[in-house]
């Protein structure tokens, strides 16, 4: 299998953020890791190999991404209105960054499918919602999507909200709201087994989100497995492989 790694520094962040692709022909897709974790980290689970089967076949082109989580929503001594702040610098090094380099890598793709495990589901689906127009599919898996819950304190501000999917959702109307109808289609898959609702409350957190979806008439699915689905990558495996062919 090609596989090719590259990294970028980017103001606010601590070290060069890597970006590691697989695969030669296809579809791209933008994976985030678990919390705090690195681009690695799909290769070091299993979930290259889960897709192992679209990457040869060359309808996917995977984009494994770092995350910078521990200078944000897992800095827990920082206020979150902060951690939010601290956030942006990491909207700006994908926007920035990682995006021309797919472009230029995948020329003339049809838009970047987003996915991402744990709170790499959170920046799935918060990419995918913020701009539909470069990532018109997200694909999460345990995802949780309101980080003023995530051991939150302090006053919360314009950061907080802008970062938070079950906020600014909400929120919407309009022309912005008719845009992100035309172009979102989002995808919430958690389990209910072992650690889906306490501590990670990844499956409520999925229901709210898929609820706000909902009210606001955006495409989206909330597929809830069973209660043996763990939030864990064995679970993770199977269902990014259940459902990434879909869109390929």
């Amino acid at each position: 299998m090609e596989r090719e790694q590259v990294e970028f520094w980017s103001n606010g962040l601590d070290r060069p953020g890597a970006l590691i692709r697989y695969g030669h022909f296809g579809r791209p897709v933008l994976a985030f890791p678990s919390e705090a974790g690195r681009a690695w980290d799909y290769e070091n689970n299993g979930m290259v190999e889960a897709l192992r089967p679209l990457i040869e076949a060359g309808r996917i082109k995977l984009y494994c991404v770092d995350s910078f989580d521990h200078l944000s929503w897992s800095q827990n001594d920082l206020p979150t209105e902060a951690r939010a702040q601290q956030h942006g610098y990491y909207e700006n090094f994908i926007y920035e960054h990682v995006v021309p380099t797919i472009a230029d890598d995948s020329p003339d793709h049809h838009g970047i499918i987003t996915t991402g495990c744990s709170l790499g589901g959170y920046h799935a689906v918060n990419f995918g919602l913020k701009r539909p127009d470069l990532f018109p599919i997200a694909i999460s898996l345990s995802g949780n999507f309101d980080p003023s819950t995530w051991n939150g304190w302090g006053e919360l501000g314009e950061a907080t909200y802008f970062a938070n999917p079950t906020a600014y959702v909400a929120n919407m109307d309009g022309g912005h709201l008719d845009w992100v109808r035309q172009h979102a289609n989002i995808v919430l898959v958690v389990g209910q087994g072992p650690f889906e609702v306490h501590p990670t409350k990844s499956l409520p957190g999925a229901q709210t989100m898929a609820s706000v979806l909902a009210d606001k008439d955006i495409r989206h699915e909330l597929d809830v497995w069973g209660h043996d689905s763990a939030h864990d990558w064995p679970w993770w495996r199977k269902q990014v492989a259940h459902h990434l062919h879909r869109f390929t």
